[in-house]
């Protein structure tokens, strides 16, 4: 699996505690070719998490040629491990009998422009809550909090 060399110490360890709940870990599946905007997700069901590292670096620009190319292979990577954070936190959230974590702090419910934006796009794709998506992408930032979280419910 090609994303694990984007992989930093930290998402190593959420990597392991995800195959530790017996989720396993698949990557660019026939699913992520409905949308250059599918960067990850989880299939609850067959209890998988996938990565579509395809869409990630076509996004940021892996690999092209140009004056930014160590720019574009670092946002790769940054956005690699947010996608793998940010299923891990929804992995958390499934053990927890898919309630909530309750790590969102509540004067924090509003997120960034950008973030907004993706939260909307999220919970229009696949018949998600707005609330798992908002702790998902609060939480993508926030690799120890994940750990945690991953621990705490699945272990």
């Amino acid at each position: 699996m090609e994303f694990l060399l984007f992989l930093a110490a930290k998402e190593k360890e959420i990597l392991n505690l995800i195959n530790k709940a017996e989720f396993s870990v698949e990557e660019n599946t026939p699913l992520c070719l409905i949308s250059n905007n599918f960067v990850g997700f989880v299939k609850k069901r067959q209890r998988t998490v996938v990565i579509c590292t395809e869409n990630i670096k076509k996004r940021n620009g892996y690999l092209l040629p140009g004056i930014n190319k160590y720019n574009q292979n670092e946002r790769t990577s940054i956005a690699i491990r947010k996608a793998l954070r940010h299923e891990a936190t929804h992995v958390a959230q499934d053990c927890n009998n898919s309630q909530l974590l309750n790590v969102l702090p509540k004067k924090k419910k509003m997120h960034e422009w950008y973030k907004k934006s993706a939260i909307t796009r999220s919970t229009n794709i696949g018949n998600i809550k707005r609330e798992r998506e908002e702790e998902a992408y609060y939480m993508e930032d926030r690799p120890k909090m994940v750990i945690k979280a991953l621990k705490k419910y699945c272990l």
